[in-house]
């Protein structure tokens, strides 16, 4: 029989990637990235005995990480302006993919908070009705979000 420090472990494992890809979408700096996962972890360990199932739990994890990571960004934004760095992205040794990378979440980065977690849901290969669940929006919704972003994404790259 599983404890429940156990199976919260467990689920963190399998869901750690998930908590890291929200909180590099709303910062550029290492040390505040862990310090929003770590945060996270807290949150979700005092709501794991809450969650009562009724969606996936790994719709549960986004919602909580982005929940946090927008509530931070928000009083981020209050206290001062943000600095703007390069993100500390994994690189896999290939310069020029890693900078069209790096490129790319930056202008994800100059999108509104909506679209900005749109767009991760949407690249973390989510379903438009898992996406729709974790935001609170409709599909269609969502589907009208994604084509529009997309455009803008576009105009950023021809700037």
């Amino acid at each position: 029989m599983e404890t429940k420090e156990q199976q919260f472990t467990e689920i963190i494992r399998m869901y750690e990637r998930t908590i890291y890809t929200v909180c590099h979408m709303f910062s550029n700096n290492t040390d505040e990235v862990n310090d929003l996962y770590q945060e996270i972890l807290v949150r979700l360990w005092k709501g794991f005995d809450t969650f009562q199932g009724k969606s996936d739990i790994r719709t549960w994890i986004y919602r909580v990480s982005l929940n946090y990571c927008i509530n931070f960004h928000n009083k981020q934004k209050k206290e001062q302006e943000r600095l703007a760095s390069g993100m500390d992205l994994h690189t896999n040794g290939n310069h020029e993919k890693d900078l069209q990378i790096k490129q790319l979440y930056t202008r994800i980065q100059a999108l509104g908070l909506v679209d900005r977690s749109v767009v991760l849901l949407w690249l973390e290969g989510l379903s438009y009705d898992e996406i729709g669940a974790i935001l609170g929006i409709s599909v269609k919704n969502v589907s009208f979000k994604l084509v529009r972003i997309k455009e803008q994404l576009k105009k950023m790259s021809n700037i």
